[in-house]
């Protein structure tokens, strides 16, 4: 506790290690026996011990050999810090992690430690199963019968109407089949039922009858063309041209019947 109220304050490591070092050496004696009874203070009480009333003449060595023990013990510090450095920086953020938590967090961590973390585990996962499974299983509302898109749910109204799948087109020549949306009625003219509706009547599937859904429009437009292509073949009683003895240019009719009645 006193190490992590250390960190929390701003204070480094190695100066709290070393501050309880210090801490120790000037406590009294009846709180550092008991920690010199155990193993680890067994050397350092023992060294303490032989320091005797003849010290004095030794002040000076006593105190290199005191300095020595120092380094000595904050190198060990400085290293055992090196490696308990994630264990201190874990503590730490659990301890600001409880300062901040909720009762209902509270009660959480209280409920897995009495019931076990497989208990909440499974509890969670039936949680997200059940998420998983709602939206899927759950009725569609859909009042405006909109097309569905990729992910099986109703597309957004203003892209039903971007794209002006509010419009209807019927074809009669594909067997009254609907077709919602501009688009998808100009491709079905290139579509198989189309074509099939065309061959049916006898008529070529051609760009001339495109936007044509009529059965009745689109035979009177294949007479109207058939029509056309019968005055724009060749023929030669109209098509043939003769020139008389003046320069006259005649198609063949005239000139046959001028030449029968000896005018030429």
């Amino acid at each position: 506790t006193y190490l992590v109220a250390s960190l929390r304050k701003g204070f480094r490591p190695k100066q709290v290690a070393h501050a309880r070092l210090q801490r120790l050496q000037r406590a009294p004696a009846t709180v550092v026996a008991p920690a010199a009874r155990a193993r680890r203070h067994v050397p350092a009480v023992e060294e303490d011990a032989d320091e005797g009333p003849g010290a004095a003449a030794a002040a000076a060595p006593a105190a290199d050999d005191r300095k020595k023990r120092t380094a000595r013990s904050e190198a060990r510090i400085e290293a055992l810090l090196g490696h308990l450095q994630p264990t201190l920086d874990a503590t730490l953020r659990r301890a600001e992690r409880k300062l901040t938590r909720t009762k209902d967090e509270i009660d959480a961590e209280a409920e897995d430690e009495e019931f076990g973390v497989a208990a909440a585990e499974a509890v969670e996962e039936e949680e997200e199963e059940n998420e998983m499974e709602d939206p899927l299983d759950a009725p569609l509302y859909n009042p405006k019968n909109l097309p569905l898109g990729w992910d099986g749910r109703p597309i957004p109204y203003w892209l039903y109407k971007l794209h002006g799948l509010d419009q209807a087109f019927v074809c009669e020549i594909c067997g009254n089949q609907t077709y919602h949306g501009r688009r998808a009625f100009d491709q079905h003219f290139n579509e198989w039922r189309h074509s099939h509706g065309m061959r049916c009547l006898r008529i070529p599937n051609t760009k001339h009858f495109h936007g044509v859904t009529k059965m009745d429009d689109a035979v009177a437009l294949w007479e109207q063309l058939q029509e056309k292509q019968e005055l724009e073949q060749f023929k030669a009683e109209r098509d043939e041209e003769y020139e008389d003895s003046d320069g006259n240019v005649l198609n063949r009719a005239t000139y046959e019947d001028l030449a029968r009645q000896g005018l030429l």
